[in-house]
């Protein structure tokens, strides 16, 4: 069972590569199924209301359950001493038998060895006398005596058979101890809460994604000890009035919320404030419900809130931005993501302009396994090599193709054009195609990233934003500023350098991780 990122469920790909749900999706199913769903909605419901570790408990126990049936068979390795007893295996019972073997093994041939010693008698005795004339050199005696020693221990020694050490001559190969790197500690509970306040079922919950939030919440450790703190400060002084209102815009201006973003969780709060008062906890509270509603505000349209490539067509994702962003390890990472998740995916190596991009790819592809489409040549037109990856993927029936772009600053016109020319190559060759032109965003750039943003989306048409290197830096308000002056939905997002550091975005999950100390 292979656990689906982008759609955050598990589902089971087909022999054909279809898409087959984990939860049941014809009538008769559902109809034999509608016990166990409500049985398990009726014991979930208490338990993500009132208590949370139970909740994280049932969880882990899920997780656990579902390793121990999805790991593999343990190899049976052959035992050498296993083997060796095998033979004799009636070993204690044959003692006495093996000493009479070894005693005829020593008397059978004595008539030979009596006439043998009777013939080499002078033969032993000539050359004896030399060596008394001619005495050994001091090493040679000392290897002479204990090779004499050993002779003596092996003579004295006492033959014992050896004991059957088990009944079998097989023994299995130890099995890795499950969740060795997870335990219940208050991480796994505060990410089992996340996931449980969304109505996420224990039996729904991948490991992985503990492991990611707890990684996100670690990754906006910076922002969130900024921010939260002077919040608390603030609204710790009583309930909410004008003048906290106040404080809050400027501690949201310092954590590069943006001006447009701020004035609109102010004009929210200050209406909050006109109609009831707001302690301290039901101020966090609605601002934490403001911040959500705003993130989500370019999705209001959408038919799903989930970004996924969609099935039985070819997805291109056109990945643009400025040198230095992360674009090529950005793709590095979208393409494990979707191998992990079962969709067949290919890279295109379009940015043909730097030196050793098409080489950085095709290591990460190598990493994520997924093969990469490039030219040989060098300084070789982009338009052309995307005309050859589209061509790739629809021979290979490919779900994702992902295609990396050279990193252009937003006043190089050229560059620019070179994207539009990209643009209209994809719109050409795969007019059935299903194109999104994702901005890879540096967090670090705090406000600076805006204008990048607004002259990528006339010339890239672009669908949405890739936020990362946000670990790394106290401005993850940034993406509050995205959304509220440019109106583009961030799509993904990045905590880490790892390979496993960029997943889909959750605007439940980002507001906590930021607000949630």
């Amino acid at each position: 069972m292979t656990f689906d990122w982008f759609r955050r469920r598990y589902a089971n790909k087909a022999e054909d590569g279809s898409t087959v749900e984990s939860e049941p999706v014809s009538s008769e199913a559902e109809v034999t199924a509608e016990p166990v769903v409500a049985e398990t909605t009726a014991e979930s419901e208490p338990a993500v209301a009132d208590d949370y570790l139970n909740w994280a408990k049932a969880a882990y126990q899920n997780i656990q359950k579902r390793q121990q049936a999805e790991a593999p068979p343990a190899e049976v390795v052959a035992s050498p001493e296993a083997t060796i007893a095998a033979e004799p295996a009636i070993a204690p019972e044959a003692t006495p038998d093996a000493d009479a073997t070894i005693a005829d093994s020593a008397t059978i041939p004595d008539e030979p060895i009596a006439e043998t010693m009777v013939a080499t008698e002078p033969v032993v005795d000539q050359p004896l006398e030399p060596e008394t004339s001619a005495p050994l050199p001091f090493w040679a005696q000392s290897e002479a005596d204990r090779q004499e020693r050993l002779e003596r221990l092996k003579q004295s020694a006492i033959v014992e058979p050896e004991p059957a050490i088990a009944p079998v001559s097989a023994v299995t190969a130890p099995v890795e101890p499950l969740l060795d790197e997870t335990v219940l500690d208050e991480g796994f509970l505060w990410s089992s809460e996340i996931l449980a306040a969304q109505g996420r079922r224990p039996d729904q919950i991948s490991l992985e994604e503990i492991t990611w939030l707890k990684r996100l919440r670690q990754g906006l450790d910076k922002t969130r000890r900024s921010l939260i703190n002077q919040l608390r400060s603030i609204v710790g002084q009583g309930p909410l009035n004008e003048d906290a209102v106040i404080e809050i815009e400027s501690v949201l201006l310092q954590a590069d919320v943006g001006v447009a973003a701020t004035d609109a969780i102010i004009a929210a709060l200050q209406s909050k404030l006109r109609q009831d008062v707001l302690p301290p906890d039901a101020a966090i509270t609605y601002l934490k419900q403001i911040l959500r509603e705003m993130l989500d505000t370019p999705l209001e349209n959408a038919k799903t809130r989930f970004f996924a490539p969609e099935d039985d067509v070819l997805n291109i994702w056109l990945i643009t931005g400025v040198n230095g962003a992360g674009k090529t390890t950005t793709i590095g990472k979208l393409a494990h993501i979707a191998q992990k998740s079962g969709y067949k995916c290919l890279i295109a190596a379009a940015d043909t302009f730097r030196a050793a991009a098409v080489e950085q790819v095709k290591v990460w592809g190598g990493r994520s396994g997924v093969e990469v489409i490039a030219n040989p040549g060098q300084n070789t037109d982009p338009a052309a090599v995307v005309f050859d990856a589209i061509a790739a993927a629809q021979s290979r029936g490919t779900d994702l193709l992902l295609v990396d772009t050279a990193g252009r600053l937003q006043n190089k016109k050229n560059l620019m054009d070179e994207l539009s020319k990209i643009r209209r190559i994809i719109d050409k060759k795969s007019a059935n195609a299903v194109v999104e032109s994702l901005l890879v965003l540096d967090a670090t750039l705090g406000q600076n990233g805006l204008r990048q943003a607004e002259v990528f989306a006339e010339a890239a048409q672009l669908s949405g934003v890739i936020l990362t290197k946000l670990d790394g830096t106290a401005k993850g308000g940034i993406a509050l500023a995205i959304v509220q002056q440019l109106g583009l939905p961030i799509r993904f997002i990045g905590a880490g350098e790892g390979i496993e550091d960029l997943r889909p975005f959750s605007s439940y999950e980002f507001v906590e991780a930021l607000l949630n100390g």
